[in-house]
């Protein structure tokens, strides 16, 4: 039975086409730059100074605080630079620029064993010391995730391969050629919680990775394959839980508090070669598309800066108008071809510039279909009335804190109304507010 959750989208288009046969190939840079706030939490520190010879897989920033991870360099050879870089919306960051020496010389590494016979107790510290954080773009880091209080029960672990947002299809080519690094991930998290329920979870358009899945699934202890309806935002943490275990999460709660963990395949990925290999996370999938002359999935080390993986699918087939991280309902653009990618993106999408021209917003008509289309169950044009007037609290009391900026508001807005980048300007005051009161909202 095909299962899904309440309200969200159906889009009109997904853009995968281009991608989602393309098998995955490796692609290595002359240099990576790797900025050491890839996750939710303080930075990492740098413990490498420019002249450095590292290896592939060296620690060279440590975790700083409770939600901290360390970072690896991604490629050997040399530290050519450490310092401050513009990123995103995040002000400067920390940045170490490391020169590939094409050796791929790896530091020493501790390889823990089967996850079947591996002690449950050193997973969660292996999953640290890799330095693994969300890799569906959520950064958020995967220790503190499965570190949950002793009072608290993991029921079922899902695994999120629904892959909803568009363009993308990394994931989708993982599930069909490492689909037993995702099952043994699973199975390691699973043991790590005590969990005896691991659920894959894959919407219906992609029946080849469904059925590859199935197939591992039937070797590995209490897995099973869960096929979704094709819908936005189907891979919600929330969306999900509420599609497959059929339970609610309160607001301001987390999916432990309901019995579930969440997992992204690229996560459980990692998570398989932390454990059986000891590999620190230096590499992941991505997707590049869009305006690119050979639109590809590639495997590329940590780091690896845009322009370079725009030059290995050949250049753009067209005059690029915007070029973002991530897909259509959710990415966000790049001031420039410079910047490094980090370990939660997963996509590169070049618009062309009809594609990517802004549309000037139109009067609310008050027509409801953002109210009808939030998965979460909030009124956006009542937040957005909020955050035009800048009344921060009285967002807040409307629970803009909750919402997941999964763009849905903003897709069936027939004016065309700017709700979702308002909502991240309000969520993003609200945080900085919150740092400013010792961390009380």
């Amino acid at each position: 039975m095909k299962l899904t959750f309440k309200r969200g989208v159906h889009l009109s288009y997904a853009n995968k086409n281009a991608t989602k046969t393309s098998p995955i190939r490796d692609f290595v840079s002359d240099e990576v730059r790797l900025i050491t706030s890839m996750h939710i939490g303080a930075p990492s520190k740098p413990i490498v100074k420019k002249g450095d010879k590292v290896l592939m897989g060296q620690v060279i920033a440590e975790p700083v605080g409770f939600l901290g991870i360390p970072v690896h360099a991604s490629v050997s050879g040399e530290v050519t630079d450490v310092s401050m870089i513009p990123y995103l919306g995040e002000g400067n960051v920390e940045c170490i620029t490391i020169a590939n020496d094409y050796e791929d010389k790896w530091t020493e590494l501790t390889p823990l064993g089967s996850v079947e016979s591996v002690d449950p107790a050193l997973i969660v510290p292996a999953i640290k010391n890799a330095g693994i954080c969300g890799m569906g773009g959520a950064s958020f880091p995967t220790h503190v995730k499965l570190s949950i209080k002793p009072e608290q029960k993991c029921e079922a672990v899902l695994v999120n391969g629904a892959e909803c947002e568009t363009h993308l299809t990394c994931d989708h080519r993982l599930m069909l050629e490492q689909g037993e690094k995702i099952v043994g991930g699973l199975r390691a998290v699973m043991r790590a919680l005590g969990s005896e329920k691991g659920i894959i979870c894959v919407e219906d358009n992609k029946p080849d990775a469904i059925a590859n899945l199935k197939r591992l699934a039937l070797n590995a202890q209490g897995v099973t394959v869960q096929v979704l309806k094709t819908k936005y935002p189907q891979g919600g943490e929330k969306q999900l839980i509420n599609a497959v275990l059929k339970r609610q999460v309160p607001f301001g709660k987390l999916p432990i508090d309901v019995g579930a963990v969440v997992v992204n395949v690229g996560t459980c990925a990692a998570i398989y070669d932390a454990v059986v290999y000891g590999k620190p996370l230096i590499s992941r999938v991505t997707t590049v598309t869009g305006c690119v002359n050979k639109p590809s999935n590639l495997r590329v080390r940590i780091g690896t800066v845009v322009e370079d993986m725009i030059g290995a699918c050949e250049g753009y087939s067209a005059e690029p108008g915007k070029i973002a991280f991530g897909g259509g309902m959710t990415g966000l653009c790049l001031p420039g071809t410079d910047l490094p990618m980090a370990k939660s993106t997963n996509g590169i999408v070049v618009y062309s510039v009809k594609d990517s021209k802004s549309i000037d917003e139109g009067p609310c008509i008050r027509c409801g279909k953002c109210v009808a289309a939030c998965p979460i169950g909030l009124n956006p044009y009542l937040i957005k009335r909020a955050a035009d007037a800048d009344k921060l609290e009285e967002a807040k009391k409307l629970y803009v804190n909750d919402c997941i900026l999964c763009g849905c508001c903003s897709y069936e807005c027939p004016s065309r109304r700017w709700l979702t980048a308002s909502f991240k300007i309000v969520k993003q005051k609200l945080a900085i507010q919150a740092k400013q009161n010792g961390g009380k909202g």
